[in-house]
């Protein structure tokens, strides 16, 4: 365990230290925040390598062995529709729980004046992770390569993506590298790589894989909808005011 926590805090270290570096080179060039902002900014930093720590040290420890006894546990049910249920629910539940997730939808929200509600955002998100989850467990199940996936939701992307604002686009974009963060890539990865290993001609390192790039895909797919919902409601409402 010592281990563990000594690997969290070299980890930690190394994603905090160059930022720090970089926040006090800044003040000296260009922040010149008093000495109170400053030691504000400081402070700050402690606790997110302090929360990092303790964070990456909790995934070592717990979220990736849970993961894999539930991928054992999934992969031991005969009922396959019934596990493709059960990873849609752990997909949605881990997306509330993301904190980059929650990060994302504040900023919207604030960003656009309260224009994108964020709730709506992270029902969106919730759906396109969930649904990524399922697909891969359907394709652990198919043996379906990962590109007959892949290529055809990206090029649904970019047809779907004249039919909204370039505002939602960008989000998409953003919301597709936000979602496939560490409650994602520790807990759910784990989970398809250990369903793969006990699933009966199942090739983990061919099916296990290839999640986070289904994670990454559909929450775009989902929000470019939720833009493309969005600039129906604007015509409609441009549509009232003229009339």
């Amino acid at each position: 365990m010592i281990e563990d926590f000594l690997s969290a805090l070299k980890d930690s270290s190394f994603a905090i230290v160059p930022l720090l570096i970089i926040v006090v080179i800044f003040q000296f060039l260009i922040l010149k925040l008093t000495k109170k902002e400053f030691l504000k900014v400081l402070y700050a930093l402690l606790l997110t390598f302090v929360g990092l720590t303790l964070f990456l040290f909790g995934v070592d420890i717990s979220f990736v062995n849970i993961g894999n006894k539930i991928g054992v546990a999934l992969g031991a049910i005969n009922e396959r529709w019934i596990t493709v249920i059960i990873g849609f629910v752990l997909g949605w539940v881990i997306t509330l729980a993301e904190p980059a997730v929650k990060i994302l939808n504040e900023q919207v929200e604030e960003v656009t004046f309260g224009y994108i509600n964020k709730k709506l955002v992270l029902l969106f998100l919730a759906i396109g992770v969930a649904s990524s989850i399922s697909l891969s467990i359907i394709r652990i199940y198919t043996g379906i390569p990962l590109l007959y996936f892949i290529i055809p939701g990206y090029i649904l992307v970019f047809i779907l993506s004249k039919f909204t604002s370039p505002l939602f686009l960008s989000m998409a974009i953003d919301a597709g590298g936000v979602v496939t963060g560490p409650m994602i890539a520790s807990v759910l990865l784990s989970i398809m790589i250990s369903m793969s290993s006990v699933i009966e001609k199942s090739n983990p390192l061919l099916d296990g894989f290839g999640l986070i790039a289904l994670v990454a895909l559909m929450p775009i797919l989902s929000i470019v909808i939720l833009g493309i919902i969005y600039e129906r409601k604007n015509k409609e409402e441009v549509s009232n005011e003229e009339q």
